[in-house]
């Protein structure tokens, strides 16, 4: 399958690396990388993101094949691996980095990511309203490469074990038939 054969979603739900970890696990998830988007600043460091002054988010950016894994999928998932209710923090990471958002590529996915929301809210899934915010990607920023794969590089770092592995988990089980390994 050639690159022109595949999409884009961009998805910021708290660290990129308790978002990276799942998405990568689905059938049709070709790469994800992580990064940062939402911001000012052109080309941020970790650092800088951290200091919560640039404006941007740790986002993952999800290639895919869309005929093994639809957008709203995607979506499925990513509103399984993090609370979307929480404003600007997940679990201990607190700030406008880890804000929950969706980064829309086209006016599809604006429209599909916006439906999404729309029925979860009236489904009442939440005890609290969806804060996520749903914004055009402007930019996307590639993370330092020791960012990339760090649950797979690092299984045993204590965040990844209390994190981001009951959050695999999760996938496992409740998508066991879109999984891969």
């Amino acid at each position: 399958m050639s690159q022109s054969d595949t999409e884009r979603a961009t998805f910021a739900g708290g660290c990129f690396w308790c978002v990276e970890a799942p998405l990568e696990r689905l059938a049709g998830v070709r790469s994800v990388t992580s990064g940062y988007a939402g911001g000012e600043t052109e080309d941020p460091t970790y650092e800088e993101v951290c200091s919560g002054t640039t404006g941007h988010a740790e986002v993952v950016q999800v290639e895919y094949d869309p005929s093994a894994v639809g957008y709203d999928e995607l979506l499925e998932v990513f509103f399984t691996v993090h609370d979307p209710t929480q404003l600007d923090r997940q679990g201990p990471d607190v700030g406008t980095q880890y804000r929950s958002a969706i980064f829309y590529h086209d006016e599809e996915q604006r429209e599909i990511a916006e439906a999404f929301v729309e029925e979860l809210e009236a489904a009442g899934i939440y005890d609290d309203p969806i804060v996520t915010e749903i914004e055009p990607l402007e930019a996307f920023y590639e993370a330092e490469e020791y960012h990339q794969d760090y649950y797979a590089k690092n299984p045993n770092d204590a965040y990844c074990t209390f994190h981001a592995e009951p959050k695999i988990k999760k996938v496992r089980e409740k998508f066991a038939t879109k999984v891969r390994e």
